[in-house]
């Protein structure tokens, strides 16, 4: 980020003086503000930083003193360092005045350009510094509220992770439980029906925290190759099928109008669609309609997975794909996960040069997921 210009006030009441001395003080980085009078001086001072004020002494109605006291009464003003500008001698009652004031030196008419150069640009280093340090605070708050949040954010998923592993560890406790007992063939088959379900699903949160992990450390490698963006959108539909059927949504598929080509992996993107259309079957009420469409528009294939769920709320939109962000109110509402699926998605979107976005129109208003993946040309 480029250092945001430094501003210096020069007050005097003679137009040819404030010339010379912006003369002998402007450089790259600075920029000048002149006052012809003490008024016109407060008046900048209350819409500027300004890293030093050389102010004339004798002036008509405010002179330079009264100027300085009024800075000096400012909480905006007071920390400027003053330089004051004179003609006459100054004895020492009125440099005892100027000090007081708050002047930091005095410089006699006729000027020195170098001696007013060299003090000048004290103030001028220093006051950049201080813009630096700031700057540098500014960015380590920042990084510590993110540290924070990501603290908070962190524990709310383990504890969402334990009770996603609970549960089919009980289930399955208990499904072994009764198969050790005298029971029907057929009550025997549906329990272990539902444990194969269960085991399912735990493959399905230790691969995802897998990939996270292995995307986060750089060791997931993509497997390209030339392929049609329509084979990709059916393998996910066939992925995410039973969660659609499960809900009873209504499942639209726009396809594409003409082939799509991609230099992508065909798993990994596929794993892409599939997350999305899982979780809007996830985050939709049963009997809802989910809609996937794909179309290319100047030299990138856009797939959009848009729902009829509850929506995502305004101030959680650009945090969403955040590794540990949730929305606390969907928790009740999703049928179980982790949360971790869209910050898989838009690593593994990134990963294939494109990028993720994510519209919504607030609670109950449904959502619209965007992936942008650049197209190659048809050879």
């Amino acid at each position: 980020m480029a250092d945001k210009p430094i501003n210096f006030l020069l007050v005097d009441d003679l137009e040819e003086n404030l010339l010379a001395l912006e003369a002998l003080l402007q450089r790259e980085g600075l920029t000048c503000l002149k006052a012809r009078s003490g008024e016109e001086a407060l008046e900048l001072l209350l819409a500027h930083e300004v890293a030093l004020a050389l102010l004339d002494v004798q002036m008509p109605g405010m002179d330079g003193f009264e100027l300085a006291e009024f800075m000096r009464g400012s909480e905006r003003a007071r920390h400027i360092p003053i330089i004051f500008v004179t003609a006459g001698t100054t004895d020492l009652q009125r440099r005892f005045r100027g000090y007081e004031a708050g002047a930091v030196d005095f410089i006699q008419k006729p000027i020195e350009p170098t001696v007013l150069r060299s003090k000048a640009n004290v103030f001028f280093d220093l006051h950049r510094q201080r813009q630096q340090i700031q700057a540098q605070r500014d960015e380590l708050e920042a990084a510590a509220q993110a540290l924070r949040r990501a603290d908070r954010h962190k524990d709310s998923f383990l504890a969402v992770l334990a009770h996603e592993l609970r549960n089919p560890v009980a289930a399955l406790s208990g499904g072994l439980h009764l198969l050790n007992k005298d029971i029907s063939p057929e009550r025997s088959q549906d329990i272990r029906v539902r444990m194969d379900r269960m085991l399912t699903h735990l493959s399905h949160l230790v691969d995802d925290l897998l990939d996270v992990s292995r995307v986060s450390q750089g060791k997931i490698s993509l497997k390209k190759e030339r392929i049609e963006l329509g084979e990709i959108l059916r393998s996910a539909i066939e992925a995410s099928q039973h969660n659609l059927d499960a809900a009873g949504h209504r499942f639209v598929f726009e396809p594409p109008r003409q082939a799509i080509w991609l230099d992508a992996d065909h798993t990994r993107l596929a794993q892409v669609v599939a997350n999305l259309l899982n979780n809007a079957a996830k985050y939709t009420p049963p009997g809802g309609a989910v809609t996937l469409s794909a179309r290319a528009h100047d030299g990138v294939a856009e797939i959009r997975v848009t729902d009829t769920g509850i929506g995502i709320p305004p101030e959680m939109q650009s945090r969403i794909f955040e590794i540990f962000a949730q929305v606390e109110d969907h928790l009740a509402k999703a049928q179980g996960g982790l949360g971790i699926g869209l910050a898989l998605v838009k690593q593994l979107v990134a990963l294939h040069g494109g990028a993720i976005t994510v519209e919504s129109g607030g609670e109950n208003m449904g959502s619209t997921f965007t992936v942008r993946i650049p197209v190659v040309a048809e050879e």
